[in-house]
């Protein structure tokens, strides 16, 4: 069944039931972007999403992750050679909160290598999700760095996941043809919600990043009630119809992730 809504950014492996979850999505008809944390964890998650339709597996690895050791330059090399194969990749980025202070250089160069894997094994409808805090312009910096990445028309699609950045920040990333998937907790705040009104129809996606605790017992039914509260709730900020909000986003899914 072709998915009727899409979770833009999910991370199925930190559910408590991430296959009965999956299998409730595709019965529901909500797609899911399951962008993952850890590249060991992709091999189980590409096999899941490859059992159900309208299910991604992306292969990440989370700036927290690197950051505090559970992966080190073992899990950047499986990355990168994952990364190489695959069309969707997610969740990479840099965050550079207080809290990270330091490590900096540890992440750009994680990064940096992943980008060079890519520029090196170029597929056509590439997905890159990106977790970026207080380092928008910085994560720029570097796809901009290597090239073909942006602005090519043939570059993959960069989506921004929880766009936290400056307003100049999302002024570059909207020029560089970026997505900006949006969930509820980025409405929860003045600049998510001016943000979230600022993004083009033509570049909106929504999402969850459920769960916002490890182990959460969640239902796909409850991301369907989130995606649509999101989706009412944006259309209030554009001051426009929610239908015509829930048309354009689709039509951006169904366009970035080729899904049937």
């Amino acid at each position: 069944m072709e998915p009727r809504l899409i979770d833009a950014h999910c991370h199925l492996d930190l559910l408590a039931h991430p296959d009965a979850v999956a299998d409730e999505a595709t019965a529901l008809g909500l797609g899911l972007f399951d962008c993952g944390v850890d590249p060991r964890d992709f091999s189980a998650a590409n096999e899941r999403a490859h059992r159900q339709p309208g299910i991604i597996a992306g292969v990440g690895l989370h700036p927290w992750w690197l950051v505090d050791d559970r992966c080190g330059p073992a899990e950047v090399d499986l990355l990168c050679e994952v990364a190489a194969q695959e069309r969707y990749i997610g969740e990479v980025g840099l965050d550079f909160s207080a809290r990270f202070a330091g490590s900096e250089p540890l992440q750009i160069q994680a990064l940096d290598r992943l980008c060079d894997a890519l520029a090196q094994h170029p597929l056509t409808g590439r997905v890159i999700s990106i977790h970026a805090v207080r380092s928008a312009g910085a994560v720029l910096d570097v796809f901009e760095s290597h090239g073909p990445l942006i602005p090519n028309p043939d570059s993959p699609a960069i989506i921004f996941h929880w766009f936290s950045g400056t307003s100049d920040e999302l002024v570059r990333a909207r020029n560089a043809g970026c997505y900006f998937s949006v969930n509820e907790r980025m409405l929860a705040t003045k600049r998510g919600r001016e943000y979230a009104r600022q993004i083009p129809l033509d570049r909106l996606l929504l999402e969850t990043d459920a769960p916002a605790e490890p182990n959460t017992e969640t239902s796909a039914q409850s991301l369907i009630r989130s995606l649509t509260r999101t989706s009412e709730r944006i259309a209030s900020l554009k001051n426009c119809d929610a239908k015509r909000i829930e048309s354009a986003v689709l039509t951006n899914a169904h366009s970035v992730f080729d899904l049937r």
